[in-house]
């Protein structure tokens, strides 16, 4: 039998979580489309975890624009109503409207920076530029938020965006690799180290 390696006992459990803690979560983010990607499932994430939304990604990705901030941005009261009625997404309307508000809010900071680097140094000076390495111990599970994650609710909130709370956003920032809480004994913890190191691996 071949030993599988140590990996988060939380993402153990659904081949869904399995995957996306193997392949991705914690991966310190270089790509603003990826980005917003992230933004965009976690304002999804509120109230209900990372699953289900990871479950549908697919069909988030079809239906709401390929997660193209400037034609999510365009939705209007009819679309949106269109949307809450398909079932393959999660119909609820204030998600929905959040994410609209969120690729307007983030198309606003991006005129504003007027660059993807830009976009991503705002987003890395909530940890001081570089991922912060919580060296977190198995089995404990990280906190529900941090400092730096108010610190980005906050900051968002004042920009238009909404449903990133504390909480989502430090989901957001394990997710983009702007924490890495992998821990200590997972088979990801060293790799999204090196990877932090090697800022051009995206």
């Amino acid at each position: 039998m071949t030993n599988r390696p140590s990996g988060c006992g939380w993402f153990e459990r659904q081949p869904y979580l399995h995957d996306f803690h193997a392949h991705e979560w914690g991966e310190p983010v270089r790509d603003t489309d990826l980005l917003f990607e992230y933004i965009v499932l976690h304002t999804f994430s509120v109230g209900i975890g990372l699953l289900l939304v990871l479950k549908k990604r697919e069909h988030f990705r079809d239906e709401l624009a390929g997660f193209d901030p400037e034609r999510l941005a365009r939705l209007g009261p009819a679309q949106l109503e269109t949307l809450l009625a398909n079932p393959r997404l999660i119909r609820n309307r204030r998600k929905l409207e959040a994410a609209v508000a969120n690729a307007r809010a983030w198309l606003t900071l991006q005129e504003q920076i007027g660059s993807s680097e830009g976009i991503l140094s705002f987003f890395y000076d909530f940890v001081d530029g570089s991922p912060l390495d919580r060296q977190r111990p198995e089995p404990e599970l990280p906190p529900v938020s941090i400092p730096q994650s108010e610190g980005m609710s906050g900051e968002l909130r004042k920009r238009g965006f909404s449903l990133l709370g504390p909480a989502t956003c430090y989901g957001l920032m394990q997710t983009a690799g702007l924490v890495n809480d992998h821990a200590v004994s997972c088979f990801r913890h060293p790799v999204c180290i090196e990877l932090a190191s090697n800022p051009k691996h995206r």
